[in-house]
């Protein structure tokens, strides 16, 4: 689509619309005015968002609302506790503002994680969500019902209540424009006579969506309610081979910092409260001192060196750099060519220290 995402590097947006979905939570409209395009990616995806905050561009992932074809990418925010990034754009975001946005990435999307098939019945999805977890199968459902009218959707999703449903106007015109989609709305709190008040358990589950075991799954929401709604699928024999669920937390918005002390015609040298490891960056001309079992991404960061960390989750590939001499721990290599892990390459979100390493940025 544009030269910089497909070298993997942040274009610049601009917001043109942005609104309250719910008190604690907007959704915003982007897109380059200087080249009007249809936008293309895999309904569910997400992209990953800079925003300059006091003189540093920050880097959080966000999935995206929108649906393959418009002409805007549509995102949706919620206000979250010390969400630096987030909590910039709820407040200060404005029509007009310019972002940097990578190329949209991510495995949990309906291309890549399809329906299964049934020879002899139509086939049928149940999508679950909670809170802003509503965000990447919100796009799934309206790609459905754009492309795959032989598809059965159910979309259960659960709030505290109708006041902080994300979507709800339009999910009810989507239940009444459709007949193979049908919401199921659980609220946490009393007091909507219209829909069913209770938090998500097994007996819910089978009372609301009574087929389930037939359905392929698709989940997003708070990590603690994803492994819940796991352990309830489980139980009720549901295939989880085609079970589908989002592998990352968007809110995370945290950072360790780490101090800078500079040495007149030396290195400079980072130093952490406790010292045991060494990550030399040659060409800055850097060392830091730090603890093992830091992050990679978090010493490199608080170095203030310029490594783009988006979603945290060893999922976006955003802060691959590659180690030239040492080793760390990677629990992630998702987005890595087998030729790429060969060479050195990490995630540094997803690498602990263990010991000295040298990293070529």
């Amino acid at each position: 689509m544009f030269s910089a995402w497909q070298q993997n590097q942040p274009i610049q947006m601009v917001c043109k619309d942005k609104w309250h979905e719910t008190p604690d939570t907007v959704s915003i409209k982007l897109n380059v005015p200087s080249q009007p395009t249809h936008y293309t990616f895999k309904p569910g995806q997400f992209v990953s968002l800079g925003i300059e905050i006091e003189g540093k561009t920050e880097y959080r992932a966000y999935s995206l609302s929108s649906v393959p074809g418009d002409d805007c990418l549509q995102l949706t925010i919620k206000r979250v506790d010390n969400g630096r990034v987030s909590n910039h754009i709820v407040d200060h975001l404005d029509i007009g503002g310019r972002v940097s946005v990578l190329k949209p990435a991510g495995e949990f999307n309906c291309e890549d994680c399809p329906p299964k098939t049934d020879d002899d019945n139509k086939p049928r999805v149940l999508l679950i969500s909670a809170g802003c977890g509503i965000t990447p199968v919100y796009s799934m459902a309206k790609f459905w019902l754009q492309t795959r009218h032989d598809l059965d959707i159910v979309f259960l999703h659960v709030a505290k209540d109708t006041a902080h449903t994300i979507y709800l106007d339009q999910l009810e015109t989507l239940n009444a424009l459709h007949n193979n989609f049908s919401l199921k709305l659980l609220l946490k709190d009393a007091g909507d006579t219209l829909h069913p008040q209770g938090r998500l358990s097994p007996s819910w589950l089978k009372k609301l969506v009574p087929d389930l075991q037939f359905r392929s799954v698709y989940l997003c929401g708070p990590v603690s309610f994803m492994a819940d709604v796991r352990s309830y699928l489980a139980a009720e024999g549901v295939d989880m081979t085609h079970f589908h669920e989002e592998s990352f937390t968007p809110s995370i918005d945290n950072m360790k910092p780490h101090t800078m002390q500079e040495k007149p015609n030396e290195k400079s040298v980072v130093s952490s409260s406790e010292t045991g490891v060494h990550v030399h960056i040659p060409a800055f001309g850097l060392t830091v001192e730090t603890q093992r079992g830091e992050t990679l991404a978090d010493v490199l960061e608080g170095a203030g060196l310029p490594i783009i960390v988006a979603c945290r989750s060893g999922i976006c590939g955003s802060c691959k750099c590659k180690v030239s001499n040492g080793q760390v721990t990677s629990t992630s290599q998702e987005t890595l060519t087998e030729e790429e892990i060969a060479q050195g390459y990490v995630l540094a979100c997803s690498s602990t220290l263990s010991g000295d390493i040298d990293i070529d940025l």
